[in-house]
């Protein structure tokens, strides 16, 4: 039995009336919730019935109580269920979809479709697709397909026991009480958001609040309308918020230039890339209550966090209590016992598995990251650099918005960066990096730049959280990568 569905059973019981789920048309009480899932059960399980047993069922909706729902049906149906993130090309997402052998898609219904039913007040439609089933891993019962930096994404099989191990043990190192109003504002398609946003809130008895990201301000992409996102937050009174760095960044500078705040928070999680110190220094000061986290979709989307009472800026936190963590000779991390099934398609992973992440645990247990195993670059002298090092320290400076820093093989490092304002010229920018060389070693100083438009002009240049896809960019500016002044 899942967890998740017994804690929404016991709320029903113990407090029907309390409001458990919120959007934009919509509100829910935990008697309600639990109701809204038994129809949807009862709607979508006969147009399951000629799929093939451990097909999964692909999600295409907006942030909304409907996703929710659908989502908690199909865990209650032993479906495995394929979350697809709105931010995916028409490509990937087909690749998602055929890859996975999903034997059904559930989205938004057209105008007069005539199978559509209202699910949690919003009109959806159950599409049958024409692909063949795929032997997939035993106990799968969710698929997550990370952007990462191709565009033919990998799925990524997670079980129930993984899925809901990472959600109970959020609940453990934060307590219950922590659980009020959590707003979400990533894509609940994002694995982050639905594991360790969704279930946790769930679990713990919080309301869980998911307007239409529209009304976060995402109309436009992947780049938010600040002032809107936060006008939301403090509409809603949320307690709780996941954010990627980009979001935070935007939301300080928001603040910052408004002489405003948001008192109602609690709690902010932030994670999806590195975080500059220097950052969450800034965002506390601000009245942001900001705690750096690391994970992968491959360990369940969180491995570890900090918290209040069990905090260090500059670290990614302390690891979840259900995982063990291991490093190896050469710095790459090991998460075991066995944080995920496997890849669609590959060999199972039967144990602990290296993340291809480098780290170091100190001796009070806190983890950090220096940067990518796959990324690291060899100088031409012989010195080894995790560009996300350098990276961090560059975005550390107010004057520079994004940063990607390359070297591979040569005598010294270059670096692409975008201006965080109009007002950030050449001299500048120049200063900007000056300040960064000055606390970093010889081997790891930038020793010339380039101004760039900002990363996902071109929306192949970035991940759907607005990481920049590193081989892209990098193509992108050859010519000045290559030369050597």
């Amino acid at each position: 039995m899942s967890r998740v569905l017994e804690a929404v059973a016991q709320h029903a019981f113990d407090r029907p009336d309390n409001l458990a789920l919120s959007g934009d048309r919509l509100r829910l009480t935990w008697a309600e919730l639990a109701k809204a899932i038994r129809d949807a059960m009862e709607w979508l399980g006969p147009r399951l019935e000629s799929c093939d047993a451990g097909a999964p069922v692909a999600i295409a909706l907006d942030n909304g109580p409907a996703w929710v729902v659908l989502d908690l049906a199909l865990i209650a149906l032993g479906r495995p269920s394929l979350p697809l993130p709105p931010f995916f090309t028409a490509e990937q997402r087909r690749h998602a979809l055929a890859n996975s052998g999903a034997c059904a898609l559930v989205r938004p219904a057209h105008d007069g479709e005539g199978a559509a039913t209202l699910i949690a007040a919003e009109p959806v439609f159950a599409e049958r697709l024409p692909f063949p089933p795929r032997a997939l891993h035993d106990g799968v019962a969710k698929i997550t397909y990370t952007s990462g930096s191709t565009g033919r994404p990998k799925g990524v099989c997670l079980s129930l026991a993984q899925i809901e191990s990472v959600a109970a043990s959020i609940v453990e190192v934060l307590g219950r009480e922590m659980a009020q109003v959590h707003m979400a504002v990533l894509p609940l398609g994002v694995l982050l958001e639905n594991v360790a946003g969704l279930y946790p809130t769930l679990l713990a008895g919080g309301r869980y609040h998911a307007p239409g990201l529209a009304t976060l301000g995402f109309g436009q992409g992947s780049r938010p309308d600040i002032p809107r996102l936060c006008a939301a937050v403090a509409d809603a009174r949320a307690t709780s918020l996941i954010l990627v760095p980009e979001i935070l960044r935007g939301i300080l500078g928001w603040l910052d230039g408004a002489g405003a705040r948001l008192p109602s928070l609690d709690f902010i999680a932030v994670g999806g890339a590195k975080t500059p110190p220097s950052l969450i220094v800034a965002a506390r000061a601000a009245g942001l209550p900001v705690y750096e986290g690391y994970g992968l979709s491959e360990c369940g989307s969180v491995v570890s966090l900090n918290r209040p009472h069990h905090d260090r800026p500059g670290s990614v936190g302390r690891l979840l209590p259900h995982l063990t963590l291991a490093v190896r000779a050469d710095g790459e991390l090991v998460v075991g016992p066995r944080p995920f099934l496997g890849y669609v398609g590959e060999p199972a992973v039967d144990g602990p598995w290296g993340t291809g992440d480098l780290g170091a645990i100190d001796v009070d247990g806190f983890l950090s990251i220096s940067g990518r195993k796959s990324n690291l670059l060899i100088t031409a002298f012989g010195r080894n650099v995790a560009p996300e090092w350098v990276e961090s320290e560059l975005l550390a400076q107010p004057e520079i918005g994004q940063a990607l820093v390359f070297g591979e093989g040569a005598r010294a490092l270059c670096a692409v960066l975008v201006p965080a304002s109009a007002s950030a010229g050449k001299a500048e920018l120049d200063a900007a990096v000056q300040r960064t060389n000055a606390g970093l070693p010889d081997y790891a100083r930038v020793s010339r730049w380039r101004a760039s438009r900002p990363f996902g002009t071109d929306p192949a240049e970035v991940t759907g959280n607005g990481r920049p896809r590193r081989d892209v960019l990098r193509a992108a500016h050859r010519d000045f990568i290559e030369s050597e002044g």
